[in-house]
């Protein structure tokens, strides 16, 4: 018996040890997301786990501002950083420029090796010359024109109206506004904000040349934006309504807007939750005057402090290089794909029944592989406030748009000297 009772010991004892052992060997890999790119993580991590299961991942969800802010805490302090950084383009300038991520160019990431799968200019925003590849990009926002076609119709007014000229589109927006009621534009700063990002000379960034000195005062690009934008708040053309404010998908909803200027990405964001009642209404094409440019985009990083470096970059390279992955963001996420191999699959072939049954993914796929490289800088969201701030002034207290350039080129100088 008490042999019996020494070995169920003995037994017990080597069970609670393997389960100790096993625990102790368990690894934590922590994600730093936002909507919807953690849900796209989530499900991915259903593969790549079965080839990790020694790896338990936490991924970390903030709203989208609150994300970023506490990047930019965690990468200052090394405090409570993940060893995965979900990154929006908006943000990567001030990332990639800031020196607190790896550069996944050098051994043992070689990310060089992997640059032609992705689509060009996507793969260069994340390269800067001090800091080398700090990100590789999984989701891009090839720029497009969604409108009502239903208010186009009613107001007599075709495609080739809107796209053939800035000249065009205002003057449509005219016509529109005249025989619906309904305005051509959300607000004026939106036909700005495409403007500034066409024509980007290669090397160059938005606000910034290749050189990092301050564009504003001196790209025609700006003044020709300013003065757009002008003149459709001059027309009583837009709503006066700031984009994701609620005002802003009931515009879209009540059919009181008939044009919205943005990434490829927001035909999902209309179907799915900002005005799925008007499924079939809603037509894509390319931007006025043909320009090519990009709106958006998510890129993966690696701070240069995280803990499990060598996984981190195999579930980027999962994120971001697996055509299956890739194809399943985009079927069930509309996360338009940076990998170039999945854009010859046939899902670009399908019509869109949000979009009248439209195969836009191919208009927008064209756009993606059009797009040329351009660089980000660190003081481009500061930047990009100033410049909305002065235009802001042009628009509601008749500032002289030269002197707004001037003034916005002198600041942002200013904010990048500190």
């Amino acid at each position: 018996m008490r042999f019996k009772f020494a070995l169920q010991c003995i037994v017990l004892a080597g069970l609670m040890g393997a389960s100790a052992g096993s625990f102790a060997q368990k690894i934590v890999l922590t994600v730093a997301a936002y909507p919807a790119v953690d849900d796209i993580v989530k499900t991915a991590l259903v593969e790549w786990q079965r080839k990790h299961p020694q790896v338990d991942v936490k991924v970390v969800s903030r709203e989208f501002t609150d994300h970023h802010t506490a990047m930019t805490t965690a990468l200052a302090t090394s405090s409570g950083l993940p060893d995965v950084m979900a990154l929006e383009y908006g943000f990567l300038g001030r990332f990639a420029q800031g020196g607190g991520l790896t550069d996944l160019s050098k051994s043992p990431f070689n990310a060089d090796s992997v640059k032609d799968q992705f689509v060009d200019y996507a793969y260069a925003q994340a390269y800067s010359p001090q800091h080398g590849q700090s990100a590789l990009p999984t989701d891009i926002g090839p720029g497009t024109l969604f409108y009502r076609k239903d208010i186009l119709d009613k107001a007599g007014v075709s495609e080739q109206d809107l796209t053939a000229s800035w000249n065009s589109f205002v003057n449509a927006g005219e016509k529109i506004k005249k025989q619906t009621g309904a305005y051509l534009l959300a607000h004026a700063r939106d036909l700005k904000d495409i403007i500034i990002r066409s024509h980007v000379p290669v090397g160059s960034g938005i606000y910034f040349d290749s050189q990092g000195k301050v564009l504003v005062a001196q790209d025609p690009r700006f003044k020709l934006a300013f003065e757009k934008a002008l003149q459709v708040r001059t027309a009583g053309l837009d709503a006066k309504i700031n984009a994701w404010s609620n005002e802003w998908g009931e515009s879209f909803k009540r059919g009181s807007v008939a044009t919205q200027m943005m990434g490829a990405w927001l035909g999902g964001h209309l179907a799915n939750w900002l005005a799925p009642t008007t499924k079939g209404l809603w037509r894509a094409s390319p931007l006025p005057e043909g320009v090519k440019a990009s709106w958006g985009g998510t890129f993966y990083a690696i701070p240069q402090r995280a803990a499990q470096k060598d996984l981190a970059w195999d579930l980027i390279r999962h994120l971001t290089l697996s055509k299956e992955q890739q194809l399943a963001a985009f079927e069930k996420f509309d996360a338009f794909p940076a990998l170039k191999q999945v854009h010859q699959g046939p899902f670009f072939n399908q019509p869109i029944e949000f979009l009248g049954g439209q195969k836009a993914r191919l208009i927008w796929r064209d756009t993606a592989h059009s797009i040329k490289a351009s660089k980000v800088f660190k003081h481009d969201a500061i930047a990009e406030e100033i410049v909305n701030a002065e235009l802001d002034l042009v628009l509601t207290r008749g500032k002289k748009i030269p002197d707004a350039l001037k003034d916005a080129q002198a600041l942002i100088e200013r904010r990048a000297r500190r």
